[in-house]
Parts: C-alpha cells; sequence; structure tokens
C-alpha cells in the first residue's frame, strides 16, 4: 500500500479520546475502506469477528477466513469470537421471525455481536468499540448507534465510536477494495431470514 489517505482522498480520523480500538468486523466487503482508512490514519486496531447471526456454518466460515486474510494482510491482530447461532436465535428471533430488515428483530441482532464486542473490549483493556455495520447502505445507521451505546454502556469503561463509515469517499473506496482484492461479497445479511427476504424480493 503505496498511497496515504490524502492520495485515496479519505478522511484522517482519530479515535475519540486517542485510546486502544476494538473494531468490530461483519465481514470483508464492509471492513475494507474502513481498515484502511483507520491504518493510514495511524490507527491499528483490533479486528474482533462476532457473527453468530450468519448462517449455515459454511457461510460463516467463508466470511471469517475472508475478514481475516484482509486483516492479516494489513496486519493486525484478528480475534475470533465463539460462534453460537443457536443461541442468537434463542436471543433475537422469538415473536420477530418475520419482522422486516432494519426492524426491531435487526436491532436485537445489532445489539447483541455489538454486546458482545463491548464486553471483549471491556475485559482485554480497549477503550474504544466501532463496527463496521455502519458501513452498509442496507442498514439503519441509527440503529447501530444505539445498539453500540447502550451495549458500550452495558460493558463499562468502554465507548462507543459512533462513525459514519459512509461519508468521506468510503463508500467508494469500498467498492474499489471489494474488485481490487477479489473479496467474496455475500447477497444477503447472514441470517436464515435476510436470506430469505432477499429470496422473495430477487425470485
Amino acid at each position: 500500500m503505496n498511497k496515504d489517505a490524502s492520495e485515496r482522498k479519505l478522511p484522517i480520523v482519530t479515535v475519540p479520546g486517542g485510546g486502544k480500538l476494538l473494531l468490530h468486523a461483519c465481514c470483508a466487503p464492509c471492513s475494507g475502506a474502513i481498515v484502511e482508512c483507520l491504518v493510514l490514519s495511524g490507527i491499528r486496531p483490533v479486528v474482533f469477528f462476532s457473527n453468530s447471526n450468519i448462517t449455515p456454518r459454511e457461510e460463516y466460515e467463508k466470511r471469517r477466513d475472508e475478514c481475516r486474510r484482509y486483516a492479516e494482510d494489513m496486519g493486525l491482530e484478528f480475534v475470533e469470537d465463539v460462534y453460537d447461532h443457536d443461541n442468537w436465535l434463542s436471543v433475537v428471533s422469538p415473536g420477530l421471525e418475520n419482522a422486516p430488515e432494519r426492524g426491531p428483530r435487526c436491532l436485537k441482532c445489532f445489539k447483541y455481536r455489538l454486546s458482545r464486542a463491548a464486553a471483549y473490549a471491556s475485559s482485554h483493556g480497549f477503550d474504544v468499540l466501532t463496527t463496521t455495520l455502519a458501513s452498509s447502505r442496507w442498514k439503519d445507521l441509527s440503529q447501530v448507534a444505539s445498539a453500540g451505546g447502550a451495549a458500550s454502556s452495558e460493558a463499562g469503561g468502554v465507548t462507543f465510536w459512533d462513525q459514519n463509515w459512509r461519508k468521506g469517499g468510503l463508500q467508494e473506496r469500498r467498492g474499489e477494495i471489494i474488485r481490487e482484492r477479489c473479496f467474496y461479497n455475500q447477497t444477503f445479511c447472514g441470517c436464515e431470514f435476510s436470506k430469505k427476504r432477499q429470496g422473495e424480493e430477487n425470485p
């Protein structure tokens, strides 16, 4: 990587309070421009993969491996959380199986994943948590911010960095990195409910 942030036309960002940063990553495509922006800003986050929403297991492993490959290529530490889709289902979906995308089930999903990330951050000396969930145009940014803020407050000692990772050329750079690195680019969010909805919209 021989271009700095100004040449990439990416924003220079600063971690709130200058603390140690944990980056919750949902997948490589959503992580690409964010990780590059952070590294070019002199920030080296630890990448935390906590996504028990993804099913089947083979899909989870494909996304995990792609995210790990990118983190390691960028010289960053990669940490994988425990995968427990059954537990995720028991917490997130009861009564919300038919809820629309960007609805209450998605909010509970974000809270589940970010609560695990915040707990890890709190117990491993991280000061700040942010997430690549905020890069996807398919996500409701207010839901991400709400879930992240609540998760960090509950964990204690962790600040949620509510950054809009779509602005400043990052959305455009996201697409470029996907093509440059030939990322596996999934067509649904990850859970069986989003896959079903994707199938209904694209028969």
